[in-house]
């Protein structure tokens, strides 16, 4: 009986173990996110969270449910397999209080559809993808110990920064870096990459923002552009951090830098300053559109003056000025930016930027001119065929001085309207001293001209650029309005002298003809004003269907006072030269309206529409109080197509029709006795065709991508130039041409690969030009054709090396084709790039950056041209968390860097030696600090 019990008991404790142990299980059902089909038979597995052992598996019921019981508790792991889907992995847990883990409907991704990636909930992946966001974790990638943004974003799968600073993602040019959502510095990407510490990141996310009308509309128009946004660390939004850089080198060549940031919960304020000689000024060439470039005035050699717009010195994309005479520059920028109101609904983004820069050198040109026989007329003796050869020896000194300021207001006024309001300013003071010793020949022995000639002038500018922006979205999805007003204010006043000495000789002797001496005084005021008002509205049809209309109004005005004076018998220049001077106003109105239509799926977009806009100006010459008006109506066509094969791969094809006016100063210009006015120009147009196509797959980091642009424009404006063979003087106007129409091609290729651990790049881009000119009556054609490849090989290893090499051959065709002569300038060419970076033991780290270049002779240019310029670094970290850096750096080891260029287009051929920075060697310190979050950046 005894036995009896204690069996029964035996059996009783075993079942209530065993009906404990079943009490604890998971269940769910397995299906396609896409298309809802349940997935039968798939593998599931529950795996323990500590060592990923295998517990139990089972397979998926034909209605793609599936369940496992008898589990104990513990922490666990439940992974779902199915063949061509991504794995889905989850953590979970059973307990007491939790017995049973219920995970619902399950959707499984293709891997076509998320390239291989594997979703991991509930822990840190090193790769996100979220809708079209990819993101990536920075603390799952390594990098040294106070490394910058560009270092982390060179260990991150897709992303290539090259030594410049440019940054490509995807195969696609990445132009917005932000930082938490916002600008940066007036979005300059490399004031982001190369300032903010990369211990500070906490996420890196590479998106395609949404053009301003789609974000507002909810409209997607297939207008992307490639941003990246970086999400500091929240432990990191409080403190500061800055670095200071100073450095010697021999003949005279020195460099300073200095940054300080300093972060207080949603508050940001950075403030940084540069001071070198060795090209480097602190500013990117990003912000020139934002702020307003400036207008340069030039004199010619008649003593005419002409205004042409120009890339301020100021800035080029890697800060760097463009590599002639010998600069000094002193910029330096701060910038704030806040959130505040409840839910942070208003926002304030600042930016101040001041900068001079001064380049002093040599620049010597020769100008070959090809003119073609010219037949005899009825008034005139038939021109034989000839050359001109024009040599100019100038020395300048120039110099800028510039301030910009610009802001941004936002407020969210509700969860369905916003208001922005943004402007900025600039003040620039520019001052340009040349001298010129030029000369002309004819056929390269007879002697036509010889000039000496000064230039003083300096110039004053001023811009204001104002804007309000509100929109509105209604309830029904895709309905929205718009209104944006905008005004912008240009003035520049410019004063100058022009002392010139020009001889001219006899074309048949060389003999002493006549010598003309000019001594002018010369000042210009031009105001310009323009007021725009832009309203747009959309409207659903359906859930694919849209329409986007405009309707937009602008007044222009601008005036233009130059003069020139002789000096009077006092030695005052209080002569006014009539034939040299011009004032006049110049008024244009213009109404434009728009309608486009947008239709679109799941993964097709499509855009077609046109605007039209009627442009009335009225030109009033002050001076001889007359008035000129003219009246056109521009065209806009415009459609494009977007197909998504899949959330990385894409197909876009495009066009749009544009209309370009003549320019005022084409039409009726500054008097000057080189350049004629045309007031019979007709407008031209321009028709632009662009296939795009690009795939992308995450873990692999294999990327494939194509670009190309076709584009040809009707009734074209060139330049009509006449040759004097006697005296070597040009005359040229603007002409329409009506017989043939320009066109210009390019493509650009490439495709990435990374094999173990080795990324391969390998490329193709070519473009091909053809153009047109007169010259002394006859048509010049010029064709220009350039293809090049492209292979590259990188590969980084943390605390050991870094690598990167890449080579460009290429064949260049040009081709001008004149009445009675072709002249060739084919030739091979080739590019390499590379740099190193070995890590040594004792925080040593030795470094090179190698750029080479090569042009084989031509039938235009005799010889072989190449360089190589070859940098190098040698450097030693000191301090727990290696803020500290001693650093020995050689520019230009084998003294290669020769300024030297050589062109041949529409019918002469140019060659250009100028003074460049060369070989110097330079010692430096610099020192990385912060106190983040409490404390500095634990070593690593």
């Amino acid at each position: 009986m005894k036995f009896t019990i204690t069996l029964l008991l035996a059996l009783f404790l075993c079942s209530f173990s065993s009906f404990s142990q079943s009490m604890y299980g998971v269940k769910g059902a397995v299906s396609d996110s896409a298309s809802a089909s349940k997935l039968a038979n798939t593998t599931i597995c529950v795996l323990n969270a500590k060592d990923s052992t295998l517990v139990k598996f089972t397979r998926a019921e034909a209605n793609g449910h599936f369940a496992i019981n008898n589990l104990s508790k513990g922490k666990f792991l439940l992974m779902v397999t199915y063949p061509d889907y991504a794995d889905y992995v989850e953590f979970f847990t059973l307990d007491s209080v939790k017995r049973e883990k219920d995970f619902g409907k399950l959707n499984m991704q293709l891997k076509s559809r998320l390239l291989h990636e594997i979703m991991v909930k509930g822990t840190k992946a090193a790769i996100k993808i979220k809708g079209d966001t990819t993101e990536f974790n920075a603390s799952s990638f390594v990098v040294q110990p106070n490394a910058k943004v560009e270092d982390l974003l060179k260990q991150l799968p897709g992303i290539q920064v090259d030594k410049d600073g440019k940054i490509t993602a995807q195969g696609q040019t990445v132009n917005k870096v932000l930082v938490d959502g916002e600008e940066f510095f007036g979005d300059d990407p490399t004031l982001v990459t190369k300032n903010i510490r990369a211990d500070m990141v906490d996420k890196v996310q590479l998106y395609d923002k949404k053009s301003d009308q789609a974000s507002f509309t909810g409209i997607d128009d297939g207008v992307k552009n490639k941003t990246i946004n970086i999400k500091l660390k929240e432990d990191k939004k409080n403190g500061y951090f800055g670095k200071v850089d100073v450095g010697a080198g021999t003949d005279k060549f020195y460099q300073g830098q200095g940054a300080f940031n300093i972060f207080k919960a949603k508050q940001k304020l950075s403030v940084y300053g540069t001071i070198a000689n060795t090209g480097k000024t602190g500013l990117g060439w990003d912000d020139a559109a934002k702020y307003g470039g400036g207008n340069d005035m030039q004199m010619t050699d008649d003593g005419g003056i002409y205004f042409q717009s120009s890339r301020d010195d100021l800035e080029s994309y890697d800060g760097n000025y463009d590599g002639k005479g010998i600069p000094v520059a002193r910029t330096g920028g701060a910038h704030y930016d806040t959130k505040f109101g409840g839910g942070d609904k208003e926002s304030i983004n600042a930016n101040y930027k001041i900068g001079y820069l001064s380049v002093n050198g040599i620049n010597n040109s020769i100008i070959q001119n090809n003119i073609p026989f010219t037949p005899a007329t009825s008034t005139t003796a038939a021109i034989p065929a000839s050359i001109l050869n024009n040599t100019s020896d100038q020395t300048y000194n120039n110099s800028i001085f510039r301030q910009k300021f610009n802001t941004t207001y936002q407020w969210k006024i509700d969860s369905l309207s916003n208001l922005k309001v943004s402007a900025d300013g600039t003040l620039k003071h520019s001052e340009a001293h040349s001298n010129y010793l030029s000369a002309g020949y004819r056929n390269f022995d007879t002697l036509l001209n010889k000039s000496n000639r000064t230039i003083n002038n300096n110039l004053d500018g001023r811009v204001l650029n104002a804007s309000v922006f509100y929109n509105k979205k209604f309830m029904k999805k895709g309905r929205s309005f718009s209104w944006n007003v905008a005004e912008a204010y240009n003035d520049n006043t410019t004063a100058g002298y022009l002392n010139q000495s020009t001889e001219f000789h006899n074309y048949k002797t060389g003999a002493l003809d006549s010598t003309q001496v000019t001594d002018q005084y010369k000042t210009g005021k031009t105001i310009g004003s323009n007021l725009t008002s832009n309203i747009t509205y959309s409207e659903p049809f359906s859930k694919t269907l849209s329409l986007i209309m405009n309707y937009g109004t602008g007044y222009n005005r601008s005036t233009s006072d130059r003069k020139s004076f002789n000096k009077g018998v006092t030695g005052v220049y209080n002569k006014i030269v009539d034939s040299l001077s011009n004032d006049y106003e110049f008024n244009q109105f213009s109404n434009q309206v728009g309608a486009v239509f947008n239709y679109r799926t799941n993964k097709t977009v499509l855009n077609f529409g046109s605007k039209a806009t009627n442009v009335q100006f009225d030109q009033i010459n002050q001076l001889t109080n007359t008035n000129f008006k003219r009246t056109f109506l521009n065209w806009n066509p415009q459609a494009n197509y977007q197909y998504k094969f899949s959330q990385y791969r894409s197909f876009y094809a495009g066009y749009t029709g544009s209309t370009t006016q003549p320019t005022i100063d084409q039409i009726q210009p500054v008097a000057n006795n080189n350049v004629l006015g045309n007031p019979d120009l007709k407008p031209s147009f321009r028709n632009n065709f662009e296939l795009r196509y690009n795939s992308y797959k995450v873990l692999s980091g294999q990327s494939v991508y194509f670009n190309a642009s076709y584009s040809v424009t009707n009734n074209p404006i060139v330049n009509n130039s006449f040759i004097d063979t006697k005296t070597g003087r040009t005359v040229s106007e603007a002409s329409n041409l009506t017989t043939k129409s320009p066109f210009s091609f390019y493509f650009y290729s490439g495709y990435n690969q990374k094999i173990k651990n080795i990324n391969y790049s390998v490329g193709l881009n070519g473009d091909a030009n053809q153009t047109y000119n007169y010259s002394n009556g006859f048509l010049n054609t010029t064709k220009s054709y350039n293809y090049a490849s492209r292979f590259g090989v990188s590969r980084y290893i943390e605390k050991k090396f870094d690598v990167y090499f890449s080579v460009n051959p290429g064949y260049s065709i040009s081709q001008t084709t004149s009445e009675n002569s072709t002249i060739n300038n084919n030739g091979f060419k080739m590019t390499g790039y590379s740099y190193v970076n070995v890590y040594l033991p004792g925080k040593f780290q030795i470094s090179y950056d190698a750029d080479y270049e090569y042009r084989a002779k031509t039938a235009s240019f005799d010889d072989d041209f190449s360089k190589l310029i070859f940098n190098s670094t040698l450097s030693k970290k000191f301090l727990k968390d290696e803020g500290l850096k001693l650093s020995l750096t050689v520019n230009d080891l084998f003294n290669q860097n020769v300024g030297f260029s050589r062109t041949a287009n529409g019918g002469y051929i140019s060659q250009n030696t100028y003074t460049s920075i060369k070989r110097y060697f330079m010692f430096s310190i610099s020192y990385d600090f912060s106190h983040m979050g409490g404390g500095a950046p634990a070593a690593k």
